[in-house]
C-alpha cells in the first residue's frame, strides 16, 4: 500500500482533524519536564527501597517465603500489572525490592514476578480492541493483533519458567553479565546521577521522620508516597514523551509496513523506548489493523520489539538504587531483557512455531465473533481466572 494511502486511512482511524488544537510547548520546556519527571521517578525508586528496609526483616521474610513459590510470584507480577495497567511500575518496584539495602528480595524469587508482569502488560491492547466490537469487520482484524501479544507472552512463560526452574539459566546469565559490566574498565555505579537522587530523596526522608515516630508508620508512609511518585511520574512521562514523539511514532509504524522483520522489531523497540510504554506501542497497532492498514503477520514483529523496548525502564530504575545490592538491581533488569530475547529466539526463527500464536489468535477471534460473551470470558479468564486457578492449585499442592 502506498504511504499516502496509509496516511489517509490512519487519519480516518485516529481522526486528527477532530482533535482540539493543543498549545504548542517549546521543545526545551518539554525536554526539561521529561528530565524532571525522570528524576522524580528515580527518587521514587530510591524511596521504595528505603521503605522496604524500614519494614523490618520479619515482614519481608514472610513475603519472601510466599514468593519462594514461583507460581505465586508469577501471579503477583501479573495481577499487579493488570491493576496498575503498567508493567513498568511493576518491574521498577521489583528492582527496588531486589536491590533494597537490607533484606533484599532474592533474585530467584523476583524472576517469576518479572514474567508475570510481561503477561499483565498485554491487557491494555486487548481492552483497546474491544472498542471495535460493534463493527464486525474491524473487530475481526483488530482482535487477533491485540491478543497475539497475550498468546506469545503466555507461550514464553509456559516454556521458559519451567526451564528457568530446572536450569537457572536466566539468573546465571544475568549474574555473569552483571559482573562483567560492573568490573569492566573499573566502572562503578557511584555516579553523579546517584548523588543527585540521594539529594532528592532527603526531603522525603525528613518529611517521613517528621510525620511518624514509629518505624512501621515511616515504612508504610514512605512506600505509599514512593509508589505514588513512581506511578504519577511514569504516567506523566509517558504522556510527555508520547506528545513529543506523536508524529514520529505514527510515521515510523506506518512506514515500516511491508518492510523487513528486523526493521519491524527495531521500530517496536524504538517506539517503546520513545514513549516508555509497550502498551502504547501495541495499542497503536490495533486501530491500524482495524482499518485494514496492518496485517497480523506485520504487527507481530513490532509487538515483539515492544517487549524488548519495555525493558529499558528496569535499567533506568537500577540507576536509582544504592548500597551493597546495587548489582542485584542491574541483574534483575538483565533478567527482564534476557527473558524477552529468549522468548523471541524460541518462537520467531522457526516458521511452524512462529505461526502458533498467530493461528491461536485467529482461532480465538473466530470464537469471539460467534459470541460476544466469549470476548469478556477471554479477558477475565486470561488475566484473572488463570491466576486464580494457579493460586488454588499451588495451595492444594502445598
Amino acid at each position: 500500500m502506498h504511504a499516502d494511502a496509509r496516511g489517509e486511512i490512519f487519519d480516518k482511524v485516529t481522526g486528527p482533524s477532530s482533535l482540539p488544537v493543543r498549545p504548542v510547548v517549546p521543545p526545551m520546556a518539554r525536554a526539561v519536564s521529561i528530565l524532571l519527571l525522570l528524576f522524580v521517578f528515580l527518587v521514587g525508586i530510591k524511596g521504595m527501597g528505603e521503605g522496604f528496609e524500614l519494614l523490618g526483616s520479619d515482614l519481608l521474610d514472610a513475603f519472601f517465603r510466599t514468593t519462594e513459590n514461583p507460581f505465586i510470584g508469577l501471579v503477583i507480577g501479573l495481577l499487579a500489572t493488570t491493576v496498575m495497567q503498567s508493567s513498568s511500575v511493576t518491574t521498577s518496584m521489583v528492582v527496588a525490592l531486589v536491590a533494597a539495602p537490607e533484606n533484599p528480595l532474592p533474585l530467584a524469587n523476583a524472576i517469576p514476578m518479572i514474567m508475570g508482569a510481561n503477561i499483565g502488560t498485554t491487557v491494555t491492547s486487548t481492552i483497546v480492541s474491544l472498542g471495535h466490537m460493534g463493527r464486525v469487520d474491524e473487530f475481526r482484524r483488530a482482535f487477533p493483533v491485540a491478543i497475539c501479544h497475550d498468546v506469545f507472552n503466555y507461550m514464553a512463560v509456559l516454556v521458559l519458567l519451567p526451564l528457568e526452574l530446572m536450569t537457572g539459566y536466566l539468573q546465571s546469565a544475568a549474574v555473569a553479565i552483571g559482573s562483567l559490566v560492573q568490573g569492566a574498565g573499573g566502572v562503578t555505579y557511584q555516579s553523579p546521577i546517584r548523588t543527585a537522587i540521594n539529594g532528592g530523596y532527603t526531603p522525603l526522608e525528613r518529611l517521613t521522620g517528621a510525620l511518624f515516630d514509629a518505624q512501621a508508620g515511616q515504612a508504610v508512609f514512605l512506600l505509599i508516597l514512593s509508589g505514588l511518585l513512581i506511578f504519577t511520574a511514569l504516567y506523566l512521562l509517558v504522556r510527555a514523551m508520547r506528545a513529543t514523539a506523536h508524529g514520529r511514532v505514527e510515521a515510523m509504524v506506518t512506514t515500516v509496513l511491508g518492510s523487513s522483520v528486523m526493521l519491524s522489531m527495531l521500530i517496536g523497540v524504538v517506539v517503546t523506548v520513545m514513549v516508555q510504554s509497550s502498551s502504547i506501542t501495541t495499542s497503536l497497532l490495533v486501530p491500524l489493523a482495524a482499518a485494514g492498514v496492518l496485517r497480523l503477520d506485520q504487527a507481530f514483529p513490532v509487538t515483539l520489539g515492544a517487549n524488548i523496548g519495555t525493558t529499558v525502564t528496569a535499567f533506568l530504575a537500577a540507576l536509582a538504587v544504592s548500597g551493597p545490592n546495587t548489582g542485584a538491581g542491574l541483574e534483575i533488569a538483565l533478567v527482564h531483557l534476557l527473558f524477552n530475547l529468549s522468548g523471541i529466539l524460541l518462537v520467531y526463527p522457526v516458521a511452524r512455531i512462529r505461526h502458533i500464536p498467530l493461528r491461536l489468535a485467529e482461532t480465538f477471534t473466530g470464537i469471539a465473533l460467534r459470541s460476544r460473551r466469549m470476548i469478556i470470558v477471554w479477558v477475565v479468564a486470561l488475566f484473572y481466572g488463570v491466576p486464580t486457578v494457579v493460586l488454588v492449585v499451588s495451595r492444594w499442592l502445598n
